[in-house]
Formats: C-alpha cells, sequence, structure tokens
C-alpha cells in the first residue's frame, strides 16, 4: 500500500506582466524549483470554490458541503491517476515539510518498540534530514549514506547499510539541487526485500517525469500538493490532470531550452562545471559552478533574472552547499554555483537573454580577479597549492 502525502504549497501565481504594476525592475523568472507561477486553467477552477462554492467538505447536512466533497473527491482522483495509486491512498497536508515529517518520524516511532533504525542520504531536503537528527535525538541510530560525484547513492552502500531493525529508508526522487535522479525503482525493491518501509519526497518529481508508485515499489511519497482548503485541493487536482497530459509536451520544450542555455554559455566561457550527473537528471534543473567567479556576485549582478544559489529553504545561509560538498565540490566551486530553473511557461527569449547575461557578467567577474590573472598567464593554481602544504 502506498500512502501519498501532499507537499510543497500549489504553483503560486506569478505576475505575468510585471511592468503593468508600475515597475520595470521585475526580474524574468528562472527559478522553478522554488515554485512555479500557476496555470490559468489551474486558476479556473480554483476560482469557484473562492467565491460562491465556498462550503466545508465536511459539512454532509447541505449541498455546500456535498458539492466541496465532491470537488475534493475529484481531485484526490487525479492526483491518484497521475501516480498511479488508488485514491484512498492519497492523503493532503498543508506542505512538503509536513509530508516528510509525517513520513520519517510517523513509520520511525510507530515501530520505536521492534526497531531503532533509520537510513537516508546526506543530500536529502533539509526537514527530512532534520527529522533524521530529532530521531537520533530520541536514542535512534540514522545512517547518512554518502553519495557518488554524480549525486547518486551506491546500491551496495544502501545493501551493506540494512539491518534488521531497520524501519525506514527515505530518498529523494529527483534532487532540487541538482536535478539527479535516484534509483528509485531498485531501492524500493531492496526494500521490499528486506521488509523495510520505503519513503521518497518526490515533490521535485511528480508531474514532471512518469511515476507509478506500484511499480516504483514506494510504500510512502510526499508530492506537489493541494492543502486541506477546497479551491487548493481542486486546483492541485487539475493541476495533476493537466501535467498528466502534457508532460510529454512540457518535457521536450524544458530539455529544448535546458540544453540552448547551457550550450549557450559552456560555449563561451571555460571553467564551467555542471553539478550532478547529465545522463540521470530531469533536464528543468541545471547547476553549474563558474570557477573564478563569486556566486553571491553574479547573482547579484544578474538583478534582472530571478536565480538562486540553491534550495530556497537554504538560501539565506551564506555557506556553500552541503549537496555540493557532499558530490565531492571543491569549497570554492561550491560557492560559485547557480541554480538554474526552467518551467512550463519559460520561454527561448528568456533563456537567451539569461545566458547573454551570465556570459558577459562571468567575464567581468573574472577580469577583477587575480586568480583568474594567472590562470591566463598559464599558471598552474593546484601546483602552486600543493606547494604551500
Amino acid at each position: 500500500m502506498s500512502c501519498i502525502l501532499g507537499s510543497s504549497s500549489v504553483q503560486h501565481a506569478a505576475k505575468s506582466n510585471p511592468a503593468s504594476n508600475d515597475t520595470d525592475s521585475w526580474p524574468l523568472y528562472l527559478d522553478a524549483q522554488s515554485t512555479t507561477p500557476l496555470d490559468p486553467r489551474v486558476l479556473d477552477a480554483m476560482l469557484p470554490y473562492f467565491t460562491h462554492q465556498y462550503g466545508n467538505p465536511h459539512s454532509r447536512t447541505h449541498a455546500y458541503g456535498w458539492e466541496s466533497e465532491k470537488a475534493m473527491e475529484k481531485a484526490r482522483q487525479q492526483v491518484a491517476d497521475l501516480i498511479g495509486a488508488d485514491k484512498k491512498e492519497i492523503i493532503f497536508t498543508s506542505g512538503a515539510t509536513e509530508s516528510n515529517n509525517i513520513s520519517v518520524k510517523g513509520v520511525a516511532r510507530f515501530y520505536k518498540s521492534k526497531k531503532r533504525h533509520v537510513i537516508t542520504t546526506q543530500t536529502e531536503h533539509k526537514c527530512v534530514l532534520d527529522s533524521c537528527r530529532a530521531l537520533e535525538n530520541e536514542g535512534w541510530d540514522v545512517t547518512y549514506l554518502p553519495v557518488q560525484k554524480s549525486g547518486i547513492i551506491k546500491m551496495a552502500d544502501l545493501e551493506a547499510s540494512l539491518r534488521p531493525d531497520t524501519a525506514l529508508v527515505s530518498v529523494m526522487m529527483v534532487h532540487n539541487e541538482i536535478g539527479v535522479i535516484q534509483p528509485i525503482r531498485e531501492i524500493g525493491a531492496m526494500c521490499r526485500e528486506h521488509k523495510v518501509f520505503f519513503h521518497t519526497d518526490a515533490a521535485q518529481a511528480v508531474g514532471k517525469i512518469p511515476i507509478n508508485v506500484h511499480d516504483l515499489n514506494i510504500d510512502l511519497m510526499s508530492v506537489r500538493s493541494g492543502t486541506v482548503p477546497t479551491p487548493l485541493v481542486v486546483g492541485f487536482g487539475v493541476a495533476c490532470e493537466i501535467a498528466k497530459r502534457e508532460m510529454t509536451y512540457d518535457h521536450a520544450h524544458i530539455t529544448k531550452l535546458s540544453n540552448k542555455l547551457i550550450e549557450s554559455i559552456t560555449s563561451r566561457v571555460s571553467h564551467i562545471t555542471r553539478n550532478g550527473d547529465p545522463e540521470h537528471s530531469y533536464p528543468g534543473c541545471v547547476n553549474l559552478s563558474f570557477a573564478f567567479v563569486e556566486g553571491e556576485s553574479l547573482l547579484m549582478a544578474l538583478k534582472d533574472v530571478a536565480l538562486s544559489s540553491g534550495s530556497a529553504c537554504t538560501s539565506a545561509s551564506l555557506e556553500p552547499s552541503y549537496v555540493l560538498r557532499a558530490i565531492g565540490a571543491e569549497e570554492d566551486l561550491a560557492h560559485s554555483s547557480i541554480r538554474f530553473g526552467i518551467g512550463r511557461f519559460t520561454t527561448e527569449q528568456e533563456v537567451e537573454y539569461t545566458a547573454n547575461k551570465c556570459v558577459d557578467h562571468i567575464e567581468r567577474l573574472r577580469e577583477m580577479s587575480p586568480l583568474w590573472e594567472m590562470v591566463q598567464e598559464g599558471i598552474d593554481l593546484k601546483s602552486i597549492q600543493w606547494s604551500q602544504h
């Protein structure tokens, strides 16, 4: 059985024409892993439940409640259809953090009299890692699996970590920062074989790649959500229906733009590293490190493009990404990374503009770097650092 738990809030409405609000300062948007603009068709489905169809779906004594309950059950079926689940397995929550907390802490505490071990990865979302640390404070053993340079775990490491008292394995499906896709089917099969519950945070995967919870051997999954308020649940259901119908088209569109962005930048600028395995990644999440450029300086220079240096949940920190450090990135490159998020409504013109601006500012910032000047003169910086040690 699969318990499907709702996640990050329904896609936010973005200003389609920021200039209409008496300002020309709004940046174009390339931060689709944080949130995405609301599809107008989803908004159309939601609006009646903000206005005249506002009944409480749990009110069983009048037509307002009946209509709201009917709409919620339709949404539950739409979500189930997208991921190959039974609608009875869908549970709406307030968001991804709650879903992940319920999954990790709930399974662990249910088995606390018999099992005291949980397995996750070093690159999981912060709310999963925080949940695991909370369990450690309660006396649980937690194994934090390392990842390879590709960002993907080794199945041999997982198998070696499984114990008779392992209650849960939690591994993210599509990574929110570097886009890599973990071998979910194989992980799920191994968990089934060892009679261990398997949870995956699929907030960045549902509606973007095909998913069937039964084929993938998933017991619990956190997905992009609607929440208990009827309008959001209805919107989530329609968003799932649209995603199922248009996933192939969306994927082709996003892949084309992703390739264009990468080619446009890397063909004109050297010393660029793509973080994560490009052969096993969601194309809409492109994480690049620019050597000899401070990531925060580049972000400030690109003030007319909405980008980030990693997960929105940790974007306030000036520390280099713990995810990039886990995949073996050098600290200076971890500090110089930018995440480009491409979505359904991203245009070719926006990608071209972003690539051109990136190239211009990278070249300008490097000209200000004494290290870059040394590289241009043919000096091997690694040999200098080595001799100093």
